[in-house]
């Protein structure tokens, strides 16, 4: 091993989910040992709920005790990668990737150590498995937060079983990594993908190649604002949108052709990459679009819902558990739509299923009917409510049992929260002020922007640190205009010039008080399941109120 290599690996982390792999156990079994012996190596990163643990000091501690399985070669290639790209699992993997489709181009950016360990590892198997292997850790591993890759493995499983199968041509808007177009369709069809992240789309490109698929290409770039395949439509449609925001593009795209059904309003950005999709959609062809909960009820999405239900183009909503987002922790609804050939080829119902109950890591399938099948005429109420929930009867049975996990999920939650809030102290706005333009970071080849989100290329800057003042509020007046219109504006954002170890303090800070959101959020929908749980149970008999003692 060289000695950057092994610099890396020295100071690298991993999850308590790499330990339990790394000694063989479950994580059930690494949570005991950190209870019951007081020299486990204690967290170095990470947050409370998911802390982050030094490799160096955690393979010492498990040879010491005798509890380290051998470690596997794909396991230690892993730990290689990215101990060699501790801010961008990505670009070692796509890099790797690369040299596993053709050696004779050189090792590029590898170290010695991770070439010589893929290239034992492909004489034991195949590139295509390693190259296999690899995206499949990477979907079940906390480097794929923050990245393009958003689909967990659970995710495209799921897609993959509930689309058609037959499909000759599939288009991907946000491909990432391209678990998911590569998966569903034909095993011979026609791929295209678009995606924002530039390593992503080599990682996803290379992967094509190793797997034989020929006819697949790849575009980078944010497929709203800059559609790569304006002419491209596909007999299957696929799409597990980034995370929604209001900045994706609403004020340049006001007469895009593209929104056949109304214009997306500002706050609902997940339906306009849900026309997108569609608009990309052959004449026969599905549409699968991956969509939070709230798209099936929020007020500003009910004309785009009316109009997919008033012209027979959406024939199935699928709920489906918890726990296949990447983003969160919450259910997510599957929405299916097809371009009829014809007028009289339209849907005249929409079919309903609740598959919340299903257990995400056993293979999917539909029952034999739906939980209902509702006429379009019944769904152009006043707030055209797409939920399933709110059409498929309930199994009064299971009430109490749901409401005791919410119950249970809301206590820990509530917990977890106050400990996730980054502990500051009083500061100065003078050791803030000298500043730099992001836009000359860029130019001087240390900051890359993914979209409008910077992305550091060069140790002495932190990728944290620059987005987490991107949203500072000079910065925030800086991208409104006078007509109050907010639109990021990335290279004319100003930063503060900060050490590089300072720079990692406030980039940890960042990603304690995002994670603080978001499970912030997560509590919020919870306390409204829980809500509506008891209401449900409370009125239908499932439920009573507790006897006074």
């Amino acid at each position: 091993m060289d000695s950057r290599a092994q610099a890396s690996t020295d100071e690298q982390q991993i999850t308590a989910a790499d330990i339990a792999r790394l000694a063989g156990v479950t994580r059930a079994a690494v949570s005991n040992w950190r209870r019951r012996h007081d020299n486990f190596p204690a967290p170095s990163g990470g947050t409370s709920s998911s802390p982050l643990f030094p490799l160096a000091q955690v393979r010492t501690w498990l040879e010491s005790q005798n509890k380290g399985a051998q470690e596997s070669p794909e396991v230690r290639l892993w730990h290689t990668l990215r101990g060699d790209h501790p801010g961008n699992m990505l670009t070692g993997l796509a890099d790797l990737a690369e040299y596993l489709e053709d050696p004779a181009r050189g090792s590029g950016e590898l170290s010695a150590a991770a070439v010589e360990q893929a290239d034992k590892l492909v004489q034991e198997t195949s590139a295509a498995e390693v190259s296999r292997a690899l995206a499949e850790r990477f979907l079940n591993s906390s480097e794929r937060a923050g990245t393009a890759a958003t689909s967990t493995a659970r995710l495209v499983r799921a897609v993959t079983a509930l689309t058609r199968t037959d499909a000759a041509s599939v288009f991907d808007p946000a491909c990432g990594s391209g678990a998911l177009l590569l998966s569903v369709g034909a095993p011979q069809a026609r791929r295209r993908g678009q995606d924002t992240d530039p390593d992503a789309v080599r990682f996803a490109a290379a992967r094509a190649r190793i797997e034989g698929l020929t006819d697949a290409e790849f575009a980078t770039g944010d497929s709203l604002r800059e559609d790569r395949w304006p002419g491209e439509q596909a007999e299957l449609v696929v799409c597990d949108p980034p995370p929604a925001t209001t900045d994706w593009g609403r004020e340049e795209l006001l007469m895009d052709p593209r929104w056949e059904l109304a214009l997306p309003p500002k706050a609902e950005g997940e339906l306009a990459w849900l026309q997108h999709a569609y608009a990309h959609t052959a004449p026969g062809g599905q549409t699968a679009v991956v969509l939070s909960t709230s798209c099936a009820y929020r007020r500003t999405g009910r004309r785009i819902r009316a109009e997919l239900v008033r012209r027979g183009l959406l024939t199935d909503v699928i709920a489906l558990p918890a726990g296949l987002a990447s983003s969160h922790s919450q259910q997510v609804h599957l929405w299916l739509l097809r371009r009829p050939l014809e007028r009289e080829d339209a849907a005249t119902a929409v079919r309903m299923w609740d598959l919340t109950g299903a257990d995400p890591d056993q293979p999917w399938q539909l029952p034999d009917s739906p939980g209902a099948e509702v006429p379009l005429i019944d769904l152009l109420a006043e707030e055209v409510d797409l939920s399933p929930a709110r059409h498929v009867a309930p199994d009064l049975a299971e009430i109490p049992e749901a409401l005791a996990e919410v119950r249970a999920d809301l206590e820990r939650l509530t917990g977890e929260l106050a400990q996730l809030l980054p502990i500051v102290h009083a500061g100065t706005a003078e050791r803030l002020e000298q500043q730099v333009r992001v836009g000359d970071l860029v130019d001087a080849g240390l900051v890359q922007l993914d979209g409008e989100k910077p992305r550091a290329v060069d140790q002495r800057l932190d990728s944290d640190f620059l987005n987490g003042f991107l949203t500072a509020a000079a910065n925030t007046r800086r991208s409104t205009s006078a007509s109050g219109t907010y639109r990021t504006d990335a290279r004319a954002a100003r930063v503060p010039k900060l050490e590089p170890e300072e720079q990692r303090r406030y980039g940890a800070a960042f990603r304690a008080l995002g994670e603080f959101e978001r499970r912030a959020r997560e509590l919020s929908t919870l306390a409204d399941r829980a809500a509506e749980l008891t209401r449900e149970g409370l009125t239908s008999g499932a439920l009573a109120p507790e006897q006074d003692s």
